[in-house]
């Protein structure tokens, strides 16, 4: 009963801020809605839900299509394909450097995930500190008003990291690797479903992945997988599960985009898939420049340039310009894309932008600024690190973030005990030095 509830609630708000469906059209809905939630009739519940996924906007949205060739056809001119010429030791060092930057910035912001900006803003006060410049410190007790951090999250805290905790944002980079080791790069849709089976529990997937799995369960196949009651079709789900394929493609942008738009398609549509194809292009493009806005730009290339995806990073590269200051740009990307859900693809992307733009290739202040921003701090630092890790290399990572991680993660994915990270370096490396051989001009 209470699942039906959360799936019409959350269908509700897609409607209204992804489908861009008319107010006045989902307030009856709405109000029927909370009249039913007292009552506790399922069968008026059903029917209600049946009612709501038939309602359309009035007038279209951009566009913006699921299937990789619409995807293609909508994008602007921008580099496929970069002249790559890596020794596979500078290789093996940006591969490690993506991975221990993706696990840094997740472990930053695993003890905030979900509280707002002014939140983590009045937990750094208990300690007389105003931003973030280093792990989350653990605190046994807060003031009155004040967020305190879950017990559970306390091993990702400053001063308690002995390796990089579980976290779903490392658990899918794990799989990403291991698909391309296993399938190669033409593995499809079904090969990713069929993995997640084998391979990942089900009570370790959330929001679009847990709702792709049940569809999986009861015999639906993609793309039903990603459409069939699923009210979070585009959150950001699919954008934490791009990194093995940026990994594996070093300068190659669209073939890197591809990879993922397979892997999203399985739990997200439309903007849920942008969001993954643009971070692993993002990827792909920091092997070969050290410029940030080459790599925001070639990444965005890859998707449709009417997308509310893509006019978020127009908007964002425009303040960057406007604004001085990171935080006053934030109150701008707050009163543009704060009405989202905390999980959402758009916006929690735009505070990732926001790091790279004005952490300025400095990797700490870049997942600091990543994460204080709020929302869902956890994936949002893991992207932001995991771009700026391959442009800098695991050597010119500062020793006080990756250090405390002692070269090991903690996963979910069966298989793999606590996996050394310079283990899943190699197998990314030879990934990617296959791939570069095999798509070379």
């Amino acid at each position: 009963m209470e699942n039906l509830f959360e799936l019409i609630r959350d269908e509700l708000q897609a409607k209204r801020d992804d489908d861009g469906c008319h107010a006045d059209d989902l307030t009856p809905i709405q109000e029927r809605f909370a009249a039913l939630h007292e009552s506790g009739d399922y069968a008026a519940l059903e029917e209600l839900y049946q009612e709501l996924v038939t309602i359309q906007p009035r007038e279209p949205r951009p566009h913006e299509p699921s299937d990789l060739e619409g995807i293609r056809a909508a994008r602007a001119a921008g580099p496929r394909i970069y002249d790559v010429d890596l020794p596979d030791d500078v290789l093996y060092n940006k591969v490690l450097g993506g991975l221990l930057g993706r696990a840094a910035g997740c472990a930053l912001g695993k003890p905030v995930e979900g509280w707002k900006r002014a939140d983590i803003e009045a937990y750094l006060r208990v300690f007389g500190e105003e931003d973030l410049t280093d792990y989350v410190p653990w605190a046994d007790s807060v003031p009155e008003g004040v967020p305190r951090v879950s017990p559970w999250q306390r091993k990702a805290c400053r001063g308690e990291i002995r390796f990089m905790p579980r976290d779903d944002d490392m658990d899918y980079t794990v799989l990403g690797l291991h698909i391309l080791q296993h399938s190669g790069l033409d593995f499809t849709t079904h090969d990713m479903a069929n993995l997640w089976l084998s391979t990942l529990p089900y009570h370790c997937t959330y929001t679009a992945e847990r709702v792709a799995y049940r569809n999986l369960i009861l015999g639906k196949w993609p793309p039903a997988t990603s459409t069939y009651r699923n009210p979070y079709r585009e959150w950001i789900g699919a954008q934490i599960r791009a990194d093995g394929f940026g990994y594996a493609c070093p300068g190659r942008p669209e073939l890197a985009a591809e990879l993922a738009w397979r892997d999203a398609s399985l739990s997200h549509v439309k903007n849920g898939i942008y969001g993954e194809m643009w971070m692993a292009a993002a990827i792909a493009t920091a092997f070969v420049t050290d410029d940030i806005y080459e790599v925001i730009e070639t990444a965005t290339s890859e998707i449709p340039k009417e997308s509310r995806f893509a006019a978020m990073v127009r908007n964002m590269l425009g303040w960057r310009e406007e604004y001085p200051d990171w935080k006053t740009c934030w109150e701008r990307v707050n009163q543009e894309y704060g009405h989202l859900n905390w999980v959402h693809t758009i916006n929690n992307a735009a505070l990732v932008v926001l790091g790279l733009l004005y952490g300025e290739k400095d990797f700490g202040r870049t997942i600091c600024i990543a994460v204080q921003g709020g929302w869902d701090t956890d994936c949002n630092g893991a992207s932001a690190g995991s771009i700026l890790g391959v442009m800098l290399g695991a050597q010119a990572l500062p020793e006080k973030w990756v250090g405390v991680l002692n070269d090991t993660l903690e996963t979910a994915v069966f298989g793999y005990n606590y996996p050394k990270f310079s283990d899943l370096a190699r197998v990314g490396a030879k990934l990617g030095r296959q791939v570069i051989d095999r798509t070379r001009g």
